[in-house]
């Protein structure tokens, strides 16, 4: 054990391994924690305000008192649409999917609302998360790798604008493209034939193949040749089009309320 007594303010540590670590008599005010694995984790003596937390919550005791099924029982009376996102059968993930193609028809014109007042905007970071356009582009690579290759076999399904999660390492096979700047519109004709390839999969889908595995792919890439249950590989697109349309719309939301600001200040 390592003992540091040396002040860190403001560096980013990423990828680092720190199973185990003690923090005592530690200043973390304004830390960010982002996909980090907290399993096992214990505060204590501790001061937890103004603190958000965000993420897969299973067992957190918060002064003796398990909060999570509060949680899960408070998003569920906010948006019953939530329920249906952990579909077990042929018909829940065909009505998952009728929910998921409703929802970003929405939240696509609420872009087209900013687009209109400043196409820039589609391509900004709300507190370093992903801009709308690299969200959605995140999401055809989603498709592309869990769908069209590991569920369809097409060993190279990707376009040049996917754009894989920042934690997975570069991939040759896999494109990676942090740069370029799409339209909208060409991430959307992108996304309209992912989502089609979907709805075609879920509408001719049986209860046998729900409940088989995947043939692997020989060829590297992402993910890596294997056999996927294709339950679990449906419902993981299901999980990754419900969390990114949450963040979309909660990004949304400050882009728009900053909009309304600057009209407001421009007016008096």
């Amino acid at each position: 054990m390592t003992d540091f007594d040396d002040t860190h303010r403001g560096t980013t540590f990423r990828r680092f391994d720190l199973r185990e670590v003690t923090f005592d008599d530690s200043f973390l005010n304004g830390t960010r924690f982002k996909n980090v694995d907290l399993r096992g984790a214990k505060i204590r003596g501790s001061l937890l305000v103004d603190v958000e937390i965000s993420g897969e919550i299973h067992n957190l005791v918060v002064n003796g008192v398990d909060v999570a099924p509060f949680v899960e029982a408070e998003l569920n009376r906010r948006d019953p649409d939530r329920m249906k996102m952990q579909p077990r059968d042929v018909a829940g993930f065909r009505e998952a999917w009728a929910v998921l193609e409703r929802r970003w028809a929405d939240t696509v014109e609420r872009a087209r609302g900013l687009e209109r007042r400043d196409p820039a905007l589609l391509h900004e970071r709300v507190d370093g998360e992903w801009s709308f356009i690299e969200t959605l582009r995140h999401l055809v690579f989603a498709t592309d790798a869990w769908l069209r290759r590991a569920v369809l076999g097409d060993p190279e399904p990707w376009s040049p604008l996917d754009l894989p999660h920042d934690d997975m390492a570069d991939i040759p096979e896999v494109p990676r493209d942090r740069e370029v700047r799409p339209s909208l519109d060409e991430v959307l004709e992108l996304r309209r034939d992912r989502m089609g390839t979907m709805r075609h999969l879920v509408d001719n889908l049986t209860e046998e193949q729900l409940a088989g595995h995947t043939t692997p792919v020989t060829e590297p890439g992402y993910p890596q040749p294997a056999s996927y249950p294709v339950g679990e590989v449906l419902a993981t697109i299901v999980n990754e089009e419900w969390h990114h349309h949450v963040y979309a719309n909660r990004d949304l939301a400050v882009l728009e309320a900053r909009l309304a600001d600057d009209r407001q200040a421009s007016a008096t």
